[in-house]
């Protein structure tokens, strides 16, 4: 019998594109950086008609994740234990993503420790490779230098432009939020989300 680990994370070939983690020919949307599973649990469950992979890193992350998901509920949702950043591109098909969905990635505060940020020119570079036009990137950080910091990188990429009448809004204006863990607890200690929404042109 097949377990949920093997359901959602199944072996996968290093020549191989993960467009091929789905044979089904829907819609394919991301997640990177999935934390404890909240919205890779719950916004797939509201979208069956479109696939998902979550990346995350972590060993104990992906088993907060496991532990949310079920092949029953979420067979549109499979996950990577992996880092991502501007290699991205080599994961995927050219212009094949509809969508990047990337929650409170860490913001290496420290001066010294910026380079090590995910969002950066050559990150950007890789996910316009990736993207389908008119697909959506949405970005939430509680962190308002990073804020900051992100809307400064994408201003400056001629591939992308905001969907927001000012580039970082503190409500988010898109339909079905999923409040992570993170969000909620970062709430409870006065830190507000920043969010963003940007375009593939």
């Amino acid at each position: 019998m097949i377990s949920d680990r093997d359901f959602f994370l199944p072996p996968m070939d290093d020549d191989m594109p993960l467009n091929a983690l789905f044979d089904d020919g829907k819609e394919l949307y991301i997640e990177i950086g999935s934390g404890k599973g909240e919205f890779i649990s719950q916004y797939p469950q509201q979208h069956l008609d479109w696939n998902f992979i979550g990346f995350e890193m972590s060993e104990k992350r992906i088993i907060n994740c496991l532990k949310k998901l079920n092949p029953q509920q979420n067979p549109n949702v499979r996950l990577v234990k992996l880092a991502v950043d501007d290699k991205i591109k080599l994961l995927f098909e050219n212009a094949t993503i509809s969508g990047v969905f990337i929650q409170h990635p860490d913001p290496w505060p420290k001066r010294r420790h910026h380079r090590r940020r995910l969002i950066q020119t050559a990150f950007l570079d890789s996910l316009a490779k990736i993207l389908k036009p008119k697909a959506k990137v949405q970005i939430a950080t509680d962190h308002k230098e990073y804020a900051l910091w992100i809307v400064d990188i994408f201003s400056q990429h001629k591939d992308f432009i905001s969907l927001q009448d000012s580039p970082i809004q503190n409500d988010y204006n898109l339909e079905d939020h999923v409040v992570t863990w993170f969000e909620q607890e970062q709430r409870r200690l006065g830190f507000e989300p920043n969010y963003m929404l940007y375009e593939r042109i």
